[in-house]
């Protein structure tokens, strides 16, 4: 078989042809800042890509029991990530986690339900808290700037930003396997 074909048939089921996707890669080369934000930004769209396409019963719909592992449920969860490490570690806001709470720590997942208005919403405040992300990492002094973790003391935001980096990759997997089971669409 040409090395042609093996590339087709290994592409088919992907999401989109490799040489169409939209993701841009960051820079190459140059400061670690634009280069991790770079890394950032490839991650949350690998996870927008993941759930395009989907309608409101498949973003929703649940991995296996007794898991409320969803589509929906990560980019809820993905939101107070950004949110906690960010808006409320970082910049010291007084602000509360948008889905989660002490009541109900998984809420993020549990309340991951095929509603398009809270789909819409979900998707409207991932879209602010990544904004918010970006805005404080660009006009942050320097990526050796401390928040102060509750349970760990100061951390710098160079780690915060590699661990954010770092959920979102592992939670990325997690997407692969669900949109996969929704409609055998593979990769990326």
């Amino acid at each position: 078989m040409s090395d042609d074909l093996v590339m087709a048939d290994r592409f088919a089921d992907m999401f989109t042809d490799p040489d169409d996707d939209p993701r841009d890669e960051g820079p190459f080369l140059g400061d670690e800042r634009p280069m991790l934000v770079g890394f950032l930004h490839w991650q949350r769209s690998t996870l927008a890509m993941k759930c395009d396409g989907l309608d409101p019963e498949q973003l929703a719909r649940r991995s296996l029991a007794p898991s409320a592992l969803s589509l929906l449920g990560l980019i809820r969860h993905l939101t107070d990530v950004e949110r906690g490490w960010f808006r409320m570690m970082m910049a010291g806001e007084n602000a509360q986690p948008l889905f989660s709470s002490t009541a109900d720590p998984d809420a993020d997942f549990n309340g991951a339900t095929a509603d398009p208005d809270l789909i819409a919403s979900a998707w409207q405040l991932w879209g602010s808290e990544a904004e918010f992300t970006d805005h404080f990492i660009t006009t942050a002094a320097s990526l050796n700037i401390t928040g102060d973790d509750p349970w760990r003391g100061p951390m710098s935001l160079r780690w915060v930003l590699v661990h954010v980096i770092e959920e979102y990759a592992r939670h990325n997997g997690h997407a692969d396997l669900l949109r996969e089971k929704i409609d055998g669409a593979v990769g990326q």
